[in-house]
């Protein structure tokens, strides 16, 4: 028997705008999930009595995700809806006015049902915040889910939700997405009129859609690029709907592949034995495909003080008062106080060997279509693993596990994860593909064609809770 959230996000879209499906049930259904399952960590802030308010008094079928439950990460300001960034210094914050994307969600015609769990701030790879419990990875339970879209990609992966929103700084959507076996898609800088990248002076963090399929991201990306009446100029126009681009052939392609990280030369980057083999088998099945497959030849330099610099930055511009930084966590307090000692010069010069890595990558990048690197460099890391160790030691971790997803956002370039194959537990591995300017829909091609060749991959166990 097919339950609601058996149904994709493309069928859920398709029921709600034919009437099959009433979003009254189709809301309930996920309210009632979410409760059941909260030992996830998936929510921070869950709100079924909007939700089902405005579920019974939608207007008529308007806008191209009427009907669809969704939740905002909780970085993203809600009027009336408590809105904590993860953290014990904003744990009685309940906003006056909602932040563009939330209105735009609503535009769209989706339903809000709360906020998802993120790190403090969105600071960390990693979702386990002091303010609230864990988000735990449903494959294995005493493992995180990454982050800082852990709970997002949670909710996504146990069936809490039939997609979601993240955000992507650093690898903020794709890293959770490949850590509990969903698609992460982090969109080109200035694909999105919101979210787009060039919200702060770094250009790092863009908004995009996590799915558990190609297709679903895809039809979330097209609701995404509606979101406002412009684009930017920086990312090439798609040749259709992006959803469309998940359902065609790729035809025959350049496609790089690398198992290199820019982390390489100043952190101990050990590529696991089921990340290699996720990625052996992915470049195995390219070629099969008929792609032209060829290794990308590439070697990065100067990358890890260049990142420092930008991550630091990032923290500086988070308005906390001294009374605040007694309740912020010591990773936070600490790129905060190292951004803030950052002069104008080190930030400029930060900011230029940023735009010089970007001309390189695209560049080293520019003879193929997509270019296949790991996911991750290893296994979910157990709840608890980053405490308990200075803040420098912590940063150094999360590159370790990590390696090689900061790098696509200093670039500006569009990513996608996607689960390909399983460890000796079951449990998914995913790969990540990396795209031209403005190639998100070559992206979720390959992306498509890797699905269909790998089969159906199994739920987590508490997708049948």
């Amino acid at each position: 028997m097919t339950r609601l959230h058996d149904l994709s996000l493309v069928a859920q879209v398709g029921g709600l705008a034919d009437g099959t499906l009433d979003p009254r049930e189709l809301t309930a259904h996920y309210l009632d999930r979410i409760a059941r399952l909260a030992d996830l960590g998936a929510f921070a802030e869950v709100t079924p009595d909007a939700a089902l308010r405005r579920a019974a008094t939608l207007d008529p079928a308007t806008g191209p995700l009427w009907g669809v439950p969704l939740a905002d990460k909780d970085l993203v300001a809600r009027a009336g809806v408590p809105t904590r960034y993860g953290s014990r210094a904003r744990v009685h914050l309940v906003p006056t006015a909602s932040d563009p994307l939330a209105e735009a969600l609503d535009a769209a015609g989706a339903i809000n049902v709360g906020k998802t769990s993120t790190s403090e701030f969105g600071l960390t790879g990693f979702t386990e915040p002091l303010i609230h419990a864990p988000a735990r990875d449903p494959w294995r339970l005493t493992a995180g889910a990454g982050g800082s879209s852990g709970g997002a990609a949670v909710a996504v992966a146990a069936g809490l939700l039939p997609a979601a929103v993240g955000s992507d700084g650093g690898g903020s959507i794709r890293i959770p997405s490949a850590t509990v076996g969903v698609v992460g898609l982090k969109p080109s800088r200035g694909r999105l009129p919101i979210g787009s990248g060039f919200d702060s002076p770094d250009g790092l963090s863009v908004t995009g859609p996590i799915a558990r399929s190609a297709e679903d991201a895809g039809l979330l990306l097209d609701a995404l690029v509606g979101l406002a009446p412009f684009t930017y100029a920086t990312a090439a126009p798609s040749t259709g709907p992006f959803v469309e681009a998940a359902r065609r052939p790729p035809g025959a392609l350049r496609v790089g592949i690398t198992t290199v990280s820019p982390w390489d030369d100043d952190e101990d980057i050990v590529l696991d034995a089921d990340a290699r083999t996720a990625f052996d088998t992915a470049a195995a099945w390219l070629s099969d495909a008929g792609h032209a497959v060829a290794d990308a030849d590439w070697h990065p330099f100067g990358y890890a003080s260049l990142f420092h610099v930008l991550w630091r930055a990032s923290a500086a511009r988070i308005p906390l008062s001294d009374d605040d930084m007694m309740l912020v966590e010591p990773l936070t307090a600490w790129l905060v106080r190292e951004g803030r000692r950052l002069s104008a010069l080190d930030l400029l010069g930060g900011l230029a060997s940023a735009r010089a890595f970007e001309r390189r990558t695209i560049a080293d990048f520019a003879a193929f279509d997509a270019v296949l690197t790991p996911a991750l460099a290893q296994r979910p890391q157990p709840v608890g693993a980053y405490a308990g160790h200075g803040p420098e030691r912590t940063f150094a971790m999360q590159v370790e596990y990590a390696p090689y997803s900061s790098f696509v956002n200093v670039a500006g370039l569009p990513a996608l994860t996607v689960p390909l194959t399983k460890d000796a537990t079951g449990h998914p591995v995913s790969i990540q593909l990396v795209g031209r300017p403005g190639g998100e829909a070559t992206l979720l091609s390959l992306a498509a064609q890797l699905e269909r060749r790998r089969g159906p991959l199994p739920h987590p166990p508490a997708w049948d809770d």
